[in-house]
Order: C-alpha cells, then structure tokens, then sequence
C-alpha cells in the first residue's frame, strides 16, 4: 500500500497552528507526519527509525538496511520535542542533555540533520 503524502499546505497549516498554540491533537499528528516526511526527503535510507509515538515513525539515513526485529539505531522522542527540533527552537545536544531525546546506535545523532526548516 502506497504512504499517504501530506500535502505542504497542510503541514505548513498544522505547524501554523502549533505555534500558535491552537493544535488540535490531529493538526499535532499532522505536523509531526509532515515533517518526518521532510526528514525522509532529506534523508532517505533505512538505517535509523525515528519514532514519535502515537503519532508516527520513519526510517531514514543512508546506510545498513534493518529488517527484523528492534532496529540498531533508534530516536524515540515526543511530539512537542520533534517538533521543536525539526523547526530549529531546540537544537539537538539541549533536548538530548534535557532528556526529551532518546537515541541509541552509532547512525542515531540526527544533529547533521535538524532543523528542517519546512
């Protein structure tokens, strides 16, 4: 089955209404699915999962593939945190030393990568 792409007016439309403060959990869902959408477009590959639970994951980076069972490298973290670090008002290393950022595996440091800038 084909991966539902989100629009960019929408995503732009759910990351409007997060910084406004005005999200609905599915404009939150929408804005986290967008812009791990632009992580995979900027990053394609299978070797890290970046998890942002409930609302999505992704494999992204170039690399070994990872085929069964829990991936080697993996970044789990909220959706408020993501999002913040996607857009650039966290940067990597803080939400890591805070704590919002759990990431295992040598492929899992995504500070190269982020912020998006969508």
């Amino acid at each position: 089955m084909p991966v539902r792409r989100i629009d960019v007016a929408d995503g732009r439309a759910a990351l409007a209404a997060v910084a406004a403060g005005e999200a609905s959990r599915s404009s939150t869902a929408t804005a986290v699915r967008y812009l791990l959408q632009l992580l995979d477009e900027k990053a394609p590959g299978n070797s890290v999962e970046v998890r942002v639970p409930p609302f999505g994951a992704v494999q992204v980076v170039q690399g070994p593939r990872h085929t069964r069972g829990t991936p080697p490298n993996v970044v789990e973290t909220d959706a408020a945190t993501w999002i913040a670090l996607a857009t650039g008002e966290i940067t990597w290393e803080a939400a890591r030393a805070a704590g919002r950022v759990s990431a295992s595996g040598t492929r899992a440091d995504l500070s190269d990568l982020l912020p998006l800038r969508p």
